[in-house]
């Protein structure tokens, strides 16, 4: 305990160590106790740093919770961005430096206004209330990476049924909070003046709820069983951007279609047409006369160009319906550098990774309508979009299904489609709605309003995906009211840790102190 709390290498890679133990309580490990081991370490060894001591500690547990979480990036860098071994290796280690920044500041944070280890109450849950914080800052500056987050660990853990309530957000918070509640049982114990039994209520009370609420509906069906194909067309990413191979996979999807059984909604995944829509015309035409011939829609990704808001031509990343529906979603969260290049002036041109095929997609506009099939509306998800809770929510309110599709090629063989998949699964959870998951290469899936796999396919598999989904009716209450109950209940207690804080500094030594 002494060399944790203390400064110095040892608790800083206790630190990075700590960091890492996340990524063993999410997809595909699952050993949700992790997660709480993570954030308690953590905090501990916040106890007794100053500001500056503090913000080199966070760093540390970044970078190990994006070093092992976010490994992946290695692969898309080498394998597909033509990097040699070392400079994908440099650019890994960049990436995962940089993303432990956003760990850095909030110990700064907690270290120099908010730690109050005399009130190891509200120090416990001021700190879950800045955990939350740091994770909706992370989902939104500089277009923000939601990933990794500790309320992905509880999917199938005790804590599930608090999603639909406050989605990912109030589970990472309770899951924080359970932390340091546990790390600060010495303290409460110590002060001995009813905080034991108070403390109690706390750690008790959502590891009650959670399981009392798992499996409860919170929606229910709006009309008959749909019918769903979802093709999974296994195409190498070396290949797919090559024209000489487009013939090939326009061939592939029509052959695996024509040759499907019959299904209400048959969907490809993201880009499977790699050809721009206006070129695709004569091709679209004759695949949604074959999906009316079976009353049938047809959903595919595929490049739009159009024109934006200041009547200039752009390239998006989009989906298309034809046959029995219609609508064209444009792609609005993009993910860097794969279908934008930040500072592309100074970029491009500079190593292949920067010249990656398709990566000056635009970003598509955010009111933008749901797409239709059989008089439903489903909301729809290119990719990196459905790991953001809030945009996702923001359209799940208004849809009967869910819908993402992607191309999960770029994660080669490791864990991050399996990942990606976990995200998806919580979207469903979260909005009480069957969830369409297709995907180039895997894991395609059809996910129940519980966030529960019913059905899949193996990855790296030409097949398709047969089975069947329910369109939904009922807002849960994240999405009636998503994130904000949740903000306004951080805000008096980010204030409360605060004011404990200026208190202790003005009183003399806290608890944790003891420990030195």
């Amino acid at each position: 305990m002494r060399w944790i709390i203390r400064p110095g290498w040892l608790g800083n890679l206790a630190a990075f160590g700590a960091g890492a133990l996340t990524t063993l309580s999410l997809a595909p490990f699952d050993y949700w106790i992790f997660a709480l081991l993570s954030v308690g370490l953590f905090h501990t060894g916040l106890r007794s740093l100053t500001p500056k001591q503090a913000a080199l500690r966070g760093w540390f547990y970044g970078f190990g919770l994006f070093g092992a979480g976010t490994s992946w990036i290695y692969i898309s860098i080498h394998d597909f961005g033509a990097a040699s071994p070392l400079l994908a290796g440099v650019l890994t280690l960049l990436f995962v430096a940089a993303m432990g920044l956003f760990l850095a500041l909030p110990a700064w944070i907690w270290a120099r206004w908010l730690r109050c280890s005399h009130r190891p109450l509200v120090d416990a849950l001021a700190f879950a209330a800045l955990w939350v914080a740091q994770d909706l800052f992370r989902s939104w500056f500089l277009t923000g990476f939601p990933w990794l987050y500790t309320g992905y660990s509880q999917l199938d853990g005790p804590l599930s049924g608090l999603a639909p309530l406050g989605g990912v957000w109030l589970i990472s918070f309770c899951v924080a909070l359970t932390a340091v509640l546990l790390a600060n049982i010495p303290g409460i114990l110590i002060r001995r003046k009813g905080g034991l039994l108070r403390a109690l209520l706390l750690l008790i009370v959502p590891w009650i709820i959670g399981p009392l609420l798992k499996g409860y509906a919170w929606t229910e069906a709006k009309g008959d069983p749909l019918q769903v194909a979802a093709m999974q067309g296994n195409v190498q990413q070396s290949v797919k951007w090559n024209p000489q191979q487009l013939e090939t996979q326009l061939r592939l999807y029509q052959n695996m279609t024509l040759e499907s059984e019959p299904a209400d909604l048959i969907i490809w995944p993201e880009t499977a047409l790699p050809i721009i829509k206006d070129r695709a015309t004569n091709y679209l035409d004759m695949m949604g006369r074959f999906a009316n011939s079976r009353e049938a829609a047809l959903l595919t990704g595929i490049p739009v160009r159009q024109p934006n808001s200041e009547g200039e031509m752009r390239y998006y990343n989009g989906i298309t319906v034809t046959g029995t529906g219609q609508g064209t979603y444009l792609k609005q969260q993009l993910v860097p550098f794969g279908e934008y290049v930040p500072l592309q002036d100074l970029l491009r041109g500079l190593i292949g990774f920067f010249d990656l095929p398709m990566s000056d997609f635009a970003r598509g506009p955010a009111d933008q309508p749901l797409l239709e099939a059989h008089n439903y509306k489903i909301a729809p998800y290119i990719c990196y979009e459905v790991v953001y809770p809030e945009l996702a929510a923001r359209s799940a309110a208004h849809s009967d299904l869910l819908l993402t599709i992607s191309n999960d090629a770029w994660f080669g063989h490791s864990i991050g489609p399996i990942q990606h998949l976990q995200m998806a699964r919580m979207r469903a959870l979260e909005s009480g709605r069957w969830m369409i998951r297709v995907t180039n290469n895997g894991i395609t899936a059809l996910i129940d309003p519980f966030g529960q796999i019913t059905q899949q396919i193996p990855a790296f598999q030409e097949a398709i995906l047969y089975g069947e989904v329910v369109p939904m009716q009922g807002l849960t209450p994240y999405l009636r009211a998503r994130v904000w109950p949740l903000l306004i209940l951080c805000l008096p207690l980010l204030i409360l840790g605060w004011r404990a804080h200026m208190r202790e500094r003005s009183t003399g030594i806290g608890w944790s102190q003891r420990f030195n």
